[in-house]
């Protein structure tokens, strides 16, 4: 009876993609070497149950340094696993271990970009804010097995004044751009903006399993 809900339990968790791996803890699913950096738990693929996102860092001794200025610093860098969620047994979707530069990261004059990560609409958004310095955030979407970019937008601020503002939408292959031309503003609201727009030419979407390093994601190529 045991060898034969076994083998359903194999049938049933196995699609053309292959063997698909199923836990009921999503920390089981952090490789050796990593530790749970931050959870975040939201509908990713439409079904009306939270799905789970980790993001992981390493643990690696050698990248711990200390800094004239700072002390100690962890260099290890992070990475991210999604998790969809089915009755209550995660299954891995995307993995990538190490796309992410550590929180500790020379910001020069600054501190370094904040990573935060949310989910809304069934989107996947990975946000990076700079404070006054204004913000930039990816859009990824589930399809075609795997979380592909289909939108960027960027905000290059001076304070509350708005410099400029970018939209990339990589589905339509449309880019909106703004640019502020009140120099003499001194507040958010008191910008005023020229539009113009442009299509993008890109042969296919960057998927999320595939990016080595988002610190070297060069929007301004489309």
């Amino acid at each position: 009876m045991k060898i034969l809900l076994t083998l359903i339990l194999t049938i049933l968790t196995t699609t053309a993609f292959g063997q698909i791996e199923q836990k009921q803890n999503p920390t089981d699913f952090v490789p050796k070497g990593f530790v749970v950096f931050e959870r975040i738990n939201g509908d990713l693929n439409k079904d009306g149950i939270d799905d789970c996102v980790l993001i992981i860092k390493g643990t690696d001794k050698k990248q711990i340094i200390t800094d004239k200025y700072r002390g100690r610093l962890d260099r290890n860098r992070r990475g991210i696993i999604v998790l969809f969620n089915k009755n209550g047994n995660y299954r891995l979707v995307v993995k990538n271990y190490d796309c992410f530069s550590s929180e500790n990261e020379d910001g020069g004059v600054y501190y370094p970009p904040e990573l935060f990560i949310e989910i809304k609409n069934s989107n996947l958004y990975i946000n990076y804010a700079h404070g006054r310095y204004g913000y930039w955030r990816y859009t990824f979407r589930f399809q075609n097995a795997d979380f592909e970019l289909i939108g960027y937008d960027e905000s290059d601020n001076y304070g509350p004044v708005v410099n400029k503002k970018i939209s990339i939408n990589f589905s339509t292959k449309k880019k909106l751009v703004k640019v502020n031309t009140n120099e003499n503003a001194q507040n958010g609201g008191e910008e005023i903006f020229k539009t113009t727009t442009k299509n993008i030419d890109i042969d296919h979407l960057i998927k999320l399993s595939e990016i080595k390093d988002f610190d070297e994601l060069y929007m301004s190529k489309y």
